[in-house]
């Protein structure tokens, strides 16, 4: 029997990383995230799971951290202050490759901002929102059936690549209700870290491998293992050694690379012969899907590329996309002063003027005005 729920997009995240075997959440209560917590407070003890809520963000992102090392699928929720604060823990993560899932649900900023209004500033924190060069994915969700089938294959990816995931809604898509059918959402099977096997004796944390991701050691099965957000060697005890601290620095940038395939996820909508390509995420993407219908209508030849996977950016995706498509023009409607469409004009440069269209008063942008924007650029 189908099993369909009309779930919020919050709610879906939350079944979503159960689904996927998360068994501890840690955070704090936020809007517009809570329902997320709320959902796993209920729903994780009936799988035998463990919530806790912790003092605050950074205690949240810190047992996460802790029970990944201990050999538990976690993951923790926010929105934009709170996001702030899990930085640093963040990029301990990111630099021992600790598995780990972080649901942000954006809100207006900066500061408090508009807690109750939909925004999209917290693109390039989710890529750059900590210190250094390192590597991190987040995904970018536009309904409810993608809450649910995108924070399963974040699960997946983190522990797959021994990386955190950033699952990126923003609040619109988050309070968004739809009807999901759970068990009808396309998924492999149960993923699991690639775990330490053979001899005890020699085994390094951080060994340089063919697929560029090391296996962890699980507790109790006698390997010894040092942990550290120091830059490390292989046997991940800290080194200054230059050759070994760019060979680490490396390995986990190039993993992400090396791994594109699997990671990035893109869709794309009447993007053939267009004139003009809009690109877009979240309820911004729902917008602009409306408004590719209402301009074909007006003899517009307008498409959409929706990147799903918002970092690593699929960047040949939207290249080959322009190319084919012979667009004149791209614009990038997004809810915020301009980050996204950094990207698009670094990938574009000299192929086809991008023309940002933004929005910041805490109010989700209309079809309409992704239309009027259309025909300004055209014009």
């Amino acid at each position: 029997m189908s099993q369909r729920r009309n779930l919020q997009g919050n709610q879906a995240c939350a079944l979503g990383a159960i689904k996927a075997g998360c068994r501890f959440f840690a955070g704090y209560p936020i809007t517009p995230s809570s329902e997320v917590a709320e959902t796993m407070a209920r729903e994780l003890p009936r799988v035998g799971g463990t919530f806790i809520q912790m003092e605050d963000e950074i205690a949240s992102m810190g047992a996460v951290i802790g029970a990944s090392m201990g050999g538990v699928k976690a993951m923790t929720a926010t929105s934009g202050p709170g996001f702030s604060l899990k930085q640093e823990n963040l990029g301990y993560a990111c630099g021992a490759e600790i598995p780990c899932v972080v649901v942000n649900v954006m809100r207006g900023g900066p500061s408090t901002g508009m807690p109750t209004r939909p925004a999209q500033g917290d693109i390039m924190q989710a890529r750059w929102g900590t210190h250094g060069d390192h590597a991190i994915i987040a995904l970018a969700p536009a309904s409810v059936g993608e809450a649910y089938s995108e924070t399963i294959r974040a699960v997946g990816l983190s522990e797959r690549l021994r990386v955190p995931v950033v699952v990126l809604l923003d609040e619109v898509i988050g309070h968004l209700v739809e009807t999901v059918d759970l068990d009808g959402v396309a998924q492999e099977g149960e993923v699991w870290r690639k775990w330490a096997s053979g001899p005890a004796q020699g085994y390094e944390p951080y060994a340089v491998t063919d697929d560029m991701i090391p296996p962890m050691a699980r507790p109790g099965d006698g390997y010894r293992a040092h942990t550290t957000g120091l830059t490390h060697a292989p046997d991940g005890f800290p080194t200054q050694n230059p050759d070994l601290a760019v060979a680490a620095m490396t390995r986990t940038t190039e993993k992400l690379v090396l791994h594109r395939q699997e990671i990035e996820s893109w869709r794309v909508t009447e993007c053939d012969a267009a004139d003009v390509v809009i690109v877009a995420i979240g309820i911004a993407a729902r917008a602009a899907r409306q408004a590719v219908k209402d301009l074909r209508d007006c003899g517009i030849k307008a498409g959409l590329f929706r990147p799903v996977t918002l970092w690593p950016f699929p960047e040949e995706a939207l290249r080959d996309v322009i190319s084919s498509s012979g667009a004149k023009a791209v614009i990038v409607p997004e809810m915020n002063q301009g980050q996204m469409v950094l990207e698009v004009e670094r990938l574009l440069a000299g192929q086809v003027k991008v023309t940002p269209l933004n929005r910041i008063d805490g109010e989700a942008i209309s079809p309409e005005e992704i239309v009027s924007g259309v025909w300004e650029v055209l014009s």
